[in-house]
């Protein structure tokens, strides 16, 4: 399993939870990537940036990740490709940007984590899009970094990764 991240629209490549999730992903022997998007403010081309780094890729199981931009830049690029999965906290859904997130079709399992104090991104976003999705949605006692419930995340996280595994051992993914 191959994992590429995504960071948010103020943080960097390689930021606090994405090295956490990376070190349980490697544990569990996934190769890990996080691209830079750092000077880079409009989601859409951010899209365009990991729709290219996708299609350069070799073959093999995806799951994108994302945080605040990066889960709505990682949302519409799992809508376009074959992805095995997508985890994305506390994604900046209905923000802006030019995909139509209520007429996504997604074809792999998803899950979103949100803050219940989040202030930059409302709850609700992600409650909106996890429905029609039937995503599995995690509501924390955090705020949109999401720092105060990191390890409950990387255990969700590393669940995720494992029912994905299993599945794709299994051919049922």
């Amino acid at each position: 399993m191959h994992v590429i991240f995504n960071h948010g629209k103020e943080s960097g490549p390689w930021g606090t939870k994405i090295k956490r999730l990376a070190e349980v992903a490697q544990k569990l022997g996934c190769s890990v990537e996080s691209l830079d998007y750092e000077g880079e403010y409009d989601a859409d081309q951010r899209v365009k940036q990991l729709q290219a780094h996708v299609h350069g890729c070799s073959s093999g199981p995806l799951l994108l990740v994302g945080s605040s931009m990066g889960g709505y830049v990682a949302t519409a690029v799992a809508g376009a490709i074959e992805c095995s999965g997508l985890f994305v906290m506390a994604p900046a859904y209905y923000l802006g940007g030019y995909t139509n997130l209520d007429n996504l079709n997604l074809s792999c399992p998803v899950s979103i984590i949100h803050g219940w104090r989040d202030n930059v991104v409302p709850v609700e976003n992600s409650w909106r899009f996890a429905q029609p999705m039937n995503a599995d949605l995690h509501i924390v006692n955090d705020d949109h970094r999401l720092v105060d419930t990191l390890d409950h995340t990387a255990a969700i996280f590393e669940r995720f990764l494992k029912d994905i595994m299993a599945g794709e051992q299994y051919g049922r993914v």
